[in-house]
């Protein structure tokens, strides 16, 4: 029986039934996505166990890393709460059942509504500026809100490798800056003269972040609040957002760095965390999911170009957007499997993986050593659980992929169940402008 044990064994395992099942054919279903919902509920576990139990802690698993309703249904279900960046993730997160005080809002641009909204509701907000702050103090007109608001604050402590997502640098959009001249007295101002303030927030970044520059980030935040409770003489800030960002590992099965090694770290750096004064929120996303996840595809065509054999498949931009426009610091493994799933075993060749997209960037891998691939072939993208399929980029009006869940019996038996029907290409809806009946193209298949 196959080791189910093994990661790269369980994705077969899952694909090879999704063929016999019919959910990837190479006529009808061309593209999809899979969630393993075991390996889901494992992660969470994992999480929970990395913190000490004596201590109050709130998981809010990160709505933007995968936002389909199912999914955080699940992640609700499994305990989580759900930090949501948007008004539209806070109507995703409410859909899949999270209670209101296990939501926590953050956002740089909340609109006078959306905060009307979720201070009504009694959800968590952090303030992104002292703007904000003031239109809070309009919507509370003095009364102590339900909501546990905090400020999120930059500790500017520096930049990763992918600057695009580090966000403690001096010049970043997100918080108000901790050391920016007179930033620290008009904080601590804001806390004198708002009592319901009981919360910092800090986050400094996600994939290419060092876990020593975002603990270090969140030692910040604490020292901050301690000098917040010293000054006002008072215990008024009582918890502590120290946000998510735990990178992934995008080169092979291994979970590195795990939370448990990021907890290490944070006890080493930010002792008083630790204390129990504190209550922790915390917000993962990629760590919790990318790697619960895979995205598989058809092989349509296959040619030669100065020399370099080319793979033309189903995925491409429209659900690796990070990975085409930026592969330096989005690659994505890639592994080949013939027509009925199986892992082809030929010697390898150097070949571009192209996606399906009108212009020539649209590759998901470059000079990649793979065996030769075929039409009617699958390829298959690990670590695509989190951002990929449930984030899509509508180039070239292609269909958004189905997305399945999936479990795995102690016997092997995998059970899908899906969380997003696949797209219809041809049938125009409100965002297209004009949802009218349209002539399909006679003869071809509705994929």
């Amino acid at each position: 029986m196959t080791d189910l044990t093994d990661a790269a064994a369980r994705r077969e395992h899952i694909l090879r039934a999704a063929v016999r099942q019919g959910l990837l054919d190479p006529e009808r279903a061309l593209l999809a996505g899979f969630v393993d919902l075991d390996g889901v509920a494992r992660t969470v576990r994992t999480l929970r166990d990395a913190f000490p139990g004596s201590l109050c802690v709130l998981h809010a698993f990160a709505a933007k890393a995968n936002c389909l309703v199912p999914v955080l249904a699940e992640l609700e279900q499994l305990g989580m709460g759900c930090e949501v960046a948007t008004g539209g993730e806070l109507a995703r997160a409410l859909a899949a059942g999270f209670d209101a005080d296990r939501i926590v809002f953050d956002s740089p641009a909340k609109t006078r509504a959306e905060l009307e909204w979720a201070l009504g509701l009694g959800v968590a907000v952090n303030a992104d500026n002292f703007q904000e702050l003031t239109r809070i103090d309009a919507l509370v007109t003095g009364r102590v809100p339900a909501s546990k608001i905090g400020v999120r604050v930059n500790s500017q402590v520096g930049t990763g490798t992918i600057a695009a997502m580090s966000t403690a640098t001096q010049t970043s959009k997100f918080g108000i800056p901790l050391s920016d001249p007179g930033s620290r007295r008009e904080l601590l101002r804001a806390f004198r003269d708002r009592p319901w303030l009981t919360r910092v927030h800090t986050h400094a970044g996600s994939q290419g972040c060092p876990l020593d520059l975002m603990a270090r980030g969140v030692a910040e935040a604490v020292a901050f609040a301690d000098e917040v409770n010293r000054a006002l003489g008072r215990r008024q800030v009582t918890g502590i957002d120290i946000g998510g960002g735990l990178p992934v590992n995008f080169a092979g099965d291994e979970v590195t760095p795990d939370f448990g090694t990021y907890v290490a770290l944070l006890r080493a750096h930010a002792p008083e965390l630790f204390s129990g004064r504190y209550e922790i929120v915390t917000e993962f996303g990629r760590s919790v999911l990318a790697k619960n996840g895979f995205t598989a595809a058809y092989v349509e065509y296959t040619k030669t170009a100065g020399g370099r054999p080319i793979a033309v498949t189903h995925a491409g931009v429209q659900v690796a957007t990070r990975t085409v426009f930026a592969p330096d610091a989005w690659p994505l493994r890639i592994t080949a499997h013939d027509a009925q799933g199986r892992a082809k075993r030929g010697g390898p060749v150097r070949q571009d993986i192209a996606g399906p997209a009108c212009f020539g960037g649209d590759l998901l891998a470059r000079d990649r050593a793979l065996p030769p691939l075929e039409p009617g072939d699958l390829v298959l993208l690990p670590d695509t659980g989190a951002y990929y399929f449930s984030t899509p980029f509508h180039y070239n009006s292609l269909p958004e992929p189905a997305v399945y869940g999936v479990r795995v019996g102690e016997d092997g038996e995998v059970v899908f169940r899906l969380v997003r029907p696949a797209q219809d290409p041809y049938e125009l809806t409100a965002p297209d402008g004009r949802p009218l009946p349209v002539s399909r193209p006679g003869g071809l298949v509705h994929r």
